[in-house]
Parts: structure tokens; C-alpha cells; sequence
């Protein structure tokens, strides 16, 4: 399929997102996709309830992932699931994808900003100060975190706890999720602090039954 009959079929970009769309995330982690195909067990995972996807690879070349970006909107697009790539802007724009995720150590949010247009910016949030950057150059949603300790991002800064969760969501005018260690277990307790949804990797991806863990993930979320 070229590259103008892939974006025909799939459409144009989605429009920033609702706090709807953020309730529950799925972040990919090819290390715990393992053999499974990645489009597959994302569009599982959609028809289990998530309403938001990023493409998380670490690793992966820019060619590799603006691949597997054309790949996901196959299956995001349709479902009117959101398509956020973590980090790489040049992978948003020549995919068509719908948004982008940077953090404090990745291009500078507010060049960003201007990049993306009209596409969807998330900021990764730990500090009141890393908010208030967020609001001052332009992210349209949060991922405040990590919430608790998690074992898939080892440079992780320290975990918040539900309190200061409770404080930055109380803070930020604009949506926010929260992020790290969100499982079944906590994902209720994390709502409660005001988020309008969770970021999960492990909690979905982790699962033999990647619908199953999202269809009790989004009960247990709304």
C-alpha cells in the first residue's frame, strides 16, 4: 500500500483529545508484546476498552517505527482510538499518526508545540514545576507519574504516591493520566485522585488475554 492510499484509507489526523479518550491508555512495550503481532493485540486491546494508544519503542530506528505507526492507525483510526508515538515527532508527522508524548530529556515541548500543529501533545509530568512548563509551552494532556514503582521504565524518577497525584491533578487545567505501576488493583484508587484516566503497559501487555485485562481494566476505571 503507498504512502497517499494509506493516508486516504485512514483519514486525516484526530482532533486534541478529550478527557473520554484518556481513560484508559495503552502504552506498547515490545519486550512484553513478545511474539505476538503488534497490530493484533492492539486492536484486542481496543475491542477490551482502551481509547487511547502510544507507540512506545525505546529502541526501535525511525524507520522501523513509522512502519509500525502506518501499521496501528489501521486499526486506531477506524475505532476512533487516538495513535500517540512516544518521543518522535518525525515519526508523527511522516506517519500521519495523531499525536505525540515527550518528556523533560526529549525535544524541548514548546519546539514540540510547534511542530505537532494542531496534533496532540502530551507532557510527562513528575514535579509542580515540570505543570507549570507544561502549561506555559503548550501540552493538551498530562501523564503525571510514575504513581507507583514499575519495572518497565528503569530510569523512572521517583514514585509519586496517590497523595501527590491527588495534588498535581488538583492543580492542572488541563486532562491528565496517571502513569507507573497502574494495575487492576490501583487503577480504581488512582482515579479517585481526580486523573481522567490511567496509562497501563504491563497491566494489558503483561496478560494472555490482553481483551480480558482491558475490559476489567476499563470497569475498574469507569
Amino acid at each position: 500500500m503507498g504512502r497517499a492510499a494509506f493516508h486516504t484509507a485512514t483519514g486525516p489526523p484526530m482532533a486534541r483529545p478529550s478527557s473520554e479518550q484518556l481513560t484508559l491508555y495503552l502504552a506498547t512495550d515490545p519486550g512484553l508484546l513478545g511474539a505476538r503481532d503488534l497490530v493484533q493485540t492492539v486492536a484486542e486491546a481496543i475491542a477490551g476498552g482502551v481509547t487511547i494508544v502510544q507507540l512506545r519503542d525505546k529502541h526501535a530506528d525511525g524507520g522501523a517505527l513509522y512502519e509500525a505507526a502506518r501499521r496501528l492507525l489501521t486499526v486506531t483510526r477506524p475505532a476512533g482510538v487516538p495513535l500517540i508515538i512516544n518521543d518522535r515527532v518525525d515519526v508523527m508527522l511522516a506517519s500521519g499518526a495523531d499525536g505525540v508524548h515527550v518528556g523533560l530529556h526529549d525535544l524541548p515541548l514548546a519546539e514540540t508545540r510547534r511542530l505537532a500543529g494542531d496534533r496532540m501533545v502530551g507532557y510527562s509530568v513528575n514535579t509542580p514545576e515540570d505543570l507549570a512548563l507544561a502549561i506555559r509551552e503548550g501540552a493538551d494532556h498530562i501523564g503525571i507519574g510514575p504513581v507507583f514503582p514499575t519495572g518497565t521504565k528503569p530510569d523512572a524518577r521517583a514514585a509519586l504516591g496517590l497523595e501527590r497525584l491527588r495534588e498535581l491533578a488538583a492543580a492542572a487545567p488541563i486532562p491528565c493520566v496517571g502513569i507507573g505501576g497502574i494495575s487492576l488493583g490501583n487503577a480504581a484508587s488512582a482515579m479517585a485522585c481526580g486523573v481522567s484516566g490511567v496509562c497501563v503497559i504491563s497491566a494489558i501487555l503483561g496478560s494472555d488475554d490482553v481483551g480480558g485485562a482491558a475490559r476489567a481494566l476499563r470497569a475498574a476505571v469507569s
